[in-house]
């Protein structure tokens, strides 16, 4: 203990407030450590927040939903044994007033509806006093037909009046996404509308209030086992929207080892700002151990002063993290599914400073290690370059610090596989950059020596005793793939925002149109617009209930990336092979097929739950439970928006039961509008969808997700550029050392500047090609396997921006060389 007090007095007498030699440790942490705290505090407050309002976001404790069918008498009984029942129906439709029609969620409450929550309206009508002529409506729908409170309109065959502007919700959020704004009348005004017909595509569903301390999952678990093969999808408030929930889940995840990476890279400048540091304070190592102070002092009172500076960054990263939250929030807007409250998230900031601690200790514990056991005459006499200590004592320590972080981030992961892969990418970068590093050294010592002075000490300055190539070459690379890495992520999300999804979409979708009036709804089209192209398609819900010999009811938890099996699906049967589909394994049934009920498995889905040409696949549709034996195997085109179902039955399977078609409507640009104004009066049952509007929203979902993915790969840019100052501060005493020579010798300034430039230009150069290849490889594995989106970089774009860095990266080199030019050569021999 007397050691460490020692230590600590020396410590203290040579810490500076201004952090002078240790600002890039400071700052390095203080970025990463704030980024990671800032994303985990707030995915976490989102994620209590769901949970806090899981009861008003549901409309209940449990939810029971089913489409295309009301519950039966047995059904609703055992329902209302469980608590307080609320029931509404929810379908797409077109709200129409005199020409102008826009397409909405139509939402039939009852007269117990909400649960949970407020209904708020503007207006003195409430969802309790609803009558079946009173319709409220969302403000979207308001202002997009320019009407209020006492306006009238029509839904399906009936006129209702307004009674009131809905502004607020509570289950809003728990419906999940939706193809328009609301409309909520009562189930007496539901059936008005005429809407709700054998095949129709509505969903029913049923909200319960349990007793107090009932458990949510015991009632689902009681209600299921009683009607397994109903086709009910289940909800609990402890999981109200799983969707918004996996997505914060997902993207806080990748977010959080982004910021995870550049806190790693970070970790580099934080490793080259103590090494610096410590070159700096040679003279007082020197003059410790000439007054007879130990390695285990000396160590010990700089990993005091080193800690101390840490401790500062990593607190003032976790304040700077927890600060940055509400602004995120108001910023983001509407974007997060809710707004968090502000509060002090434990967890996350526990995480985030344990990785800041860790990732001090694997960079600084190297230099610290070396300027304690390289003895003072070596530390007086030596030049740059001449004082390493054996990898062996330092490399427990390093690899102690990788396997804790990984340890860590792998533990506290939703994907350990995901996070693992990434992790393994950031090491192999690293590692790839290292072997280049050495690579270059190598390779300058190999080359021709040129009669050019300045490009022969350009070269010879890469190889030299006590050259920093490796960290220049781990410096600009990183730099240089983080900017190919960034450009190729967003230009090619954007690429598939502008040109992917809007050249291949229809112009119209239409839905519920009856199948005995299918030639009708053609000929009305085509009498007015111009050579349209209407396909059509039976449509049903359905769910998957097993596959093989697998239940999926005794499923704990469903195979990663099968997301088939929760809830409902389209369901459609088909003749022929549907447009867009290509047949990868097994045969497809012939026309007039009559044989035991088929089905074909989109591809995907198949490989994710192994199953084979002929496994059984059971599924309820209507409530009954059905069985078709797997004919073929399908790629399926997604990104076309046309009718794209998972599964595609023989029509002997599923013709029987009532059903309505769907249509996608091609048509010459500004013809929607004419198209639609023609089929409400005689078709007032089926629902049209402008897919500009639909467009809208996943564009601007994927926009937000774009932005988020910049924003952060930007921190990790600005870690890459605090490494490559890092760097360039490491080498500074070489440096000075190679000017003050050289100026002695009779260069001039510029000559200097000159060297130096032609060195950080000859790294750029070859380090292009590199960061290209990394920076590219990885951009694609972030667009293509994580996001699903098809591989459209802007390669001009890429090019530009690698050069915009290279430039941005040599102008930093430069700027950091200035100082060593304004080095007077007496006074720097004398303390070299």
């Amino acid at each position: 203990m007397s050691d460490w007090r020692l230590a600590w007095r020396l410590a203290r007498r040579e810490l500076d407030l201004r952090f002078r030699g240790l600002r890039l440790l400071l700052a390095c942490l203080f970025l990463g450590v704030g980024a990671l705290a800032a994303i985990g505090s707030l995915t976490q407050a989102i994620d209590t927040e769901l949970a806090s309002r899981g009861s008003a976001i549901l409309g209940g404790d449990v939810e029971f939903a089913a489409s295309q069918r009301a519950a039966t008498q047995a059904e609703r009984a055992a329902m209302a044994r469980l608590g307080t029942v609320s029931e509404t129906v929810r379908m797409q439709a077109m709200a129409v007033r005199g020409t102008n029609s826009v397409p909405i969620e139509l939402k039939g409450v009852d007269a117990v509806y909400p649960l949970y929550g407020t209904l708020a309206v503007r207006g003195e009508t409430s969802a309790k006093s609803l009558d079946a002529n009173t319709v409220l409506i969302g403000p979207a729908l308001a202002e997009r037909l320019g009407i209020g409170r006492g306006a009238q309109l029509r839904l399906g065959t009936a006129a209702f009046t307004v009674g009131g502007i809905v502004t607020s919700e509570p289950d809003r959020l728990g419906e999940g996404f939706t193809l328009g704004p609301v409309a909520i009348v009562s189930l007496d005004g539901i059936a008005r509308t005429g809407l709700v017909q054998p095949g129709s595509l509505y969903e029913s569903k049923y909200r319960i209030r349990l007793p107090t301390g009932a458990s949510p999952a015991a009632a689902t678990d009681r209600f299921k086992a009683a009607f397994a093969t109903g086709g009910w999808e289940t909800k609990t408030r402890d999981r109200a929207a799983p969707g918004a929930e996996r997505f914060v889940d997902r993207m806080g995840q990748f977010l959080l080892l982004v910021g995870l990476s550049a806190l790693v890279i970070a970790g580099i400048g934080v490793g080259n700002g103590v090494s610096s540091y410590l070159t700096a304070r040679r003279g007082s190592i020197a003059a410790l151990k000439v007054l007879g102070a130990t390695s285990g002092i000396v160590a010990r009172i700089y990993v005091l002063q080193v800690a101390v500076v840490a401790a500062m960054g990593i607190a003032a990263g976790l304040i700077a993290g927890l600060a940055t939250v509400p602004l995120i929030v108001w910023l983001a807007g509407d974007v997060l599914p809710v707004a968090p409250r502000f509060t002090v998230q434990a967890a996350p900031l526990a995480l985030a400073a344990a990785y800041g601690m860790l990732i001090a200790l694997a960079f600084t514990a190297p230099p610290l290690i070396e300027a304690g056991r390289i003895p003072a005459a070596g530390l007086l006499r030596g030049l740059p370059g001449e004082r390493r200590v054996p990898l062996r004592q330092t490399l427990p320590w390093v690899l102690g610090a990788g396997a804790a972080i990984v340890a860590l981030a792998l533990s506290t992961a939703e994907q350990p596989l995901l996070s693992a892969g990434f992790l393994a990418a950031v090491a192999v970068v690293l590692a790839m950059l290292a072997l280049f590093g050495w690579g270059v050294r190598r390779g300058a010592a190999l080359l021709p020596k040129s009669r050019r002075p300045l490009l022969r000490l350009a070269v010879a300055g890469l190889h030299r005793p006590g050259a920093r190539t490796g960290t220049l070459v781990v410096a600009l690379g990183l730099g240089l793939t983080l900017f190919v890495l960034l450009a190729g992520i967003r230009t090619s999300i954007d690429a598939n925002i502008a040109r992917t999804v809007p050249n291949r979409a229809p112009a119209l979708f239409a839905l519920d149109v009856p199948p005995d009036r299918e030639a009708e709804f053609r000929r009305t089209i085509e009498g007015i617009a111009t050579h349209p192209v209407i396909r059509t398609v039976p449509a049903m819900r359905g769910t998957i209930t097993g596959y093989g010999t697998t239940r999926v009811a005794d499923l704990k938890t469903l195979p990663e990336g099968a997301w088939a099996l929760r809830g409902e699906r389209g369901l459609t049967f088909s003749a022929t092979l549907p447009e867009g589909s290509e047949l990868t394994a097994g045969r497809w049934w012939p026309r007039n097929y009559r044989g035991p009920p088929l089905v074909s498995i989109d591809e995907r889905l198949a490989k994710v739950l192994d199953l084979k040409i002929g496994d059984p696949l059971s599924y309820t549709l209507l409530g009954v439970e059905r069985t078709a034996r797997i004919a073929s195997f399908r790629r399926i085109s997604w990104d076309t928006l046309g009718f794209n179902f998972v599964m595609v039955f023989s029509p002997n399977a599923i013709e029987d039961a009532p059903h309505n078609l769907a249509a996608t409507i091609d048509l010459a640009s500004g013809q929607e509008s004419m198209v639609m104004r023609a089929l409400l009066p005689r078709f007032p049952s089926v629902s049209v969808i402008e897919v500009r509007g639909v467009l809208g929203q996943v564009r601007a979902i994927v926009t937000q997700m774009a932005t988020a993915i910049t924003a952060a790969a930007s921190v990790a840019i600005l870690a890459g550029i605090a490494v490559l100052i890092g760097a360039i501060a490491a080498a500074r005493e070489a440096r000075t050392y190679d000017g003050v020579i050289l100026r002695t010798l009779g260069a001039t300034r510029w000559q200097v500047l000159g060297v130096q430039a032609l060195e950080y230009a000859f790294l750029s150069v070859v380090l292009s090609v590199l960061a290209l290849l990394l920076g590219l490889g990885g951009a694609w594995y972030v667009v293509t396997q994580l996001f699903t989106f098809e591989w459209l970089p802007d390669y001009a774009t890429v090019l530009v921006t690698l050069l915009g860095g290279a430039g941005l990266t040599m102008a930093i080199g430069l700027i950091g060389a200035w100082p060593i030019l304004g080095a007077r050569p007496a006074q720097a021999l004398r303390q070299l």
